[in-house]
């Protein structure tokens, strides 16, 4: 449903408006045109909360990679992250701009998506049909089959249900996902992009939460070690060698096809966003894609350094980030692109106010709601209370906006 929404009410607003607005590039620059901020101080806090963001970001794509080779070919863990490291930046280093990132990520992604609904079907063939595979989840634990309860069998509460929704309200803040709106080749394209768009997710959410129920049945009580390792396991232990190497870069393929698309658009941040806004206004195309590039490796270095705790998981990384990019980007889009009479004072309170939310909640671990529901929250009511209480944009932005709007 987060897929589809941001795809029915941001992608098409968004695309028109980055383009009118000085063609914005980043997410940062279309804040600071959109809202005629002379200052830049937009521009540079979204950056630095992209790059703080993107740090845990990227981080869970390392982790997933150390985990890979981890379990291919049973390297340490620390060594299993670095090789997976040094793979996604020499990737990304030499990988050209964001046509070739485009076409990577399709045949990634297809990739990816064949080998996530080929592994639950071979397995379920091997353990006789479905029927033996919900006997096995039976038997292990009847929980795991029944909706609104936990593990244990108790009826998830209000806060459980709200905050396993609110990962729904992720999606209008993720700024490569909205870069890829303001890529997109024309509005006549957006209808079709969109059903893919779900079509795809759906399919692959349903595929991986088959391999899931599929992997208890299949590995008994036995289980594995690491309960994010499952699809790998299944691999290993359902395929020919030879196909299994191919489904496994299927893994590597969808780890990196993401931490790709993060680490261009951190890297674009501090070339576009920091460099090129605050200490050289008139550095070259060449210079900033260098700079972009050894920003790729310190970014990556950096994320090494949380990715080498052998403690981290794929999923607590990602919904830290996950929550971060939602709460401080999404009500500043969805507002911004919907309300004339929003201003800068506004925007620079809700993306400062969703942040910290985020930072703080997490750190307090307030009612065990996850910390996208107060960030979201607080962030949109700063950014209506502000720009109330502060004077209306300019007749020229209001011109603006109404002229962006009538072509919509």
């Amino acid at each position: 449903m987060g897929t589809w929404l941001n795809w029915l009410i941001v992608s098409r607003r968004l695309r028109v408006y980055s383009h009118a607005v000085n063609d914005s590039l980043t997410l940062p620059a279309y804040f600071e045109f959109r809202f005629a901020d002379k200052t830049r101080l937009l521009r540079v806090i979204s950056a630095v909360f992209i790059l703080l963001f993107f740090l845990f970001y990227t981080s869970s794509g390392l982790v997933a990679a150390g985990k890979l080779f981890e379990s291919t070919f049973g390297m340490g863990y620390t060594i299993a992250v670095v090789v997976g490291t040094i793979a996604i930046i020499s990737y990304t280093f030499f990988g050209g701009g964001g046509l070739a990132v485009s076409w990577t990520d399709v045949i990634q992604g297809l990739l990816m998506a064949a080998a996530l609904v080929i592994i639950p079907i071979m397995a379920l063939n091997s353990m006789g049909g479905w029927g033996e595979a919900e006997a096995a989840m039976a038997a292990s634990n009847p929980n795991l089959l029944t909706f609104f309860t936990d593990m244990e069998g108790e009826a998830l509460g209000f806060v459980a249900i709200i905050s396993l929704l609110g990962w729904g309200l992720g999606y209008f803040g993720q700024p490569h996902i909205l870069a890829r709106f303001k890529a997109i080749r024309s509005d006549a394209a957006l209808p079709l992009a969109r059903r893919i768009a779900v079509g795809w997710s759906a399919i692959c959410l349903f595929a991986a939460l088959m391999t899931g129920w599929v992997g208890i049945g299949y590995f008994g009580e036995a289980g594995i070690g690491d309960a994010e390792t499952v699809f790998l396991a299944l691999v290993q232990a359902l395929m020919h060698p030879l196909v299994a190497g191919i489904l496994l870069a299927a893994v590597l393929a969808a780890i990196m096809s993401t931490a790709d698309s993060q680490l261009l658009v951190s890297s674009s941040a501090l070339a576009e966003d920091f460099y090129k806004a605050l200490f050289r206004t008139d550095a070259t195309q060449e210079q900033l894609v260098w700079v972009g590039r050894f920003a790729v490796v310190g970014i990556a270095l950096l994320a090494l350094l949380f990715a080498l705790d052998d403690e981290s998981t794929v999923l607590g990384l990602v919904s830290y980030a996950w929550a971060g990019f939602g709460a401080a980007f999404g009500p500043a889009i969805i507002l911004s692109l919907f309300w004339k009479r929003m201003n800068r004072q506004g925007a620079l309170a809700g993306i400062i106010v969703g942040g910290v939310t985020v930072v703080i909640w997490e750190r307090l671990g307030l009612l065990g709601l996850y910390e996208i529901i107060p960030g979201f929250i607080f962030a949109s009511i700063a950014i209506v209370v502000v720009s109330l209480l502060t004077p209306e944009p300019d007749a020229e932005i209001q011109k603006a906006f109404d002229d962006v709007a009538s072509r919509y």
